[in-house]
């Protein structure tokens, strides 16, 4: 992969980062916190903490995305970022705009969730 195309990455990555983050701040500040006298009845209170749980479980899923965000610069900046952890061949540049943090090609990836799926 050429340093052009490496850089368009990181920037890429970068900037999801970026947003995750600044998500992950509104969170903290703006919908973490609600006060149980707002809400008039137990039906609007069991509503509220409904959607304040999918709300972490969203942010939740959003710190493993963060995770696999770091991982793609690091391998970025050792220069493995773009070749298969399985096979070791070089993933597509259509699937790494799709998806940026993945680790395996194409194929190794339809492997695995035969595997998984074979398995439950």
């Amino acid at each position: 992969m050429n340093k052009k195309d490496l850089k368009r990455f990181k920037t890429m990555l970068e900037e999801s980062k970026r947003q995750l983050l600044v998500q992950a701040k509104k969170t903290l500040t703006e919908e973490s916190s609600f006060d149980t006298d707002d809400l008039p009845d137990e039906i609007d209170l069991a509503s509220s903490e409904y959607t304040q749980s999918m709300i972490f479980r969203l942010r939740d899923r959003e710190k493993f995305l963060l995770a696999k965000i770091d991982k793609a610069l690091a391998r970025i900046e050792n220069g493995t970022f773009g070749i298969c952890e399985k096979c070791e061949e070089e993933i597509s540049a259509k699937r790494l705009e799709a998806r940026p943090v993945t680790t395996l090609c194409i194929r190794c990836k339809e492997e695995q969730e035969q595997k998984e799926k074979s398995f439950g």
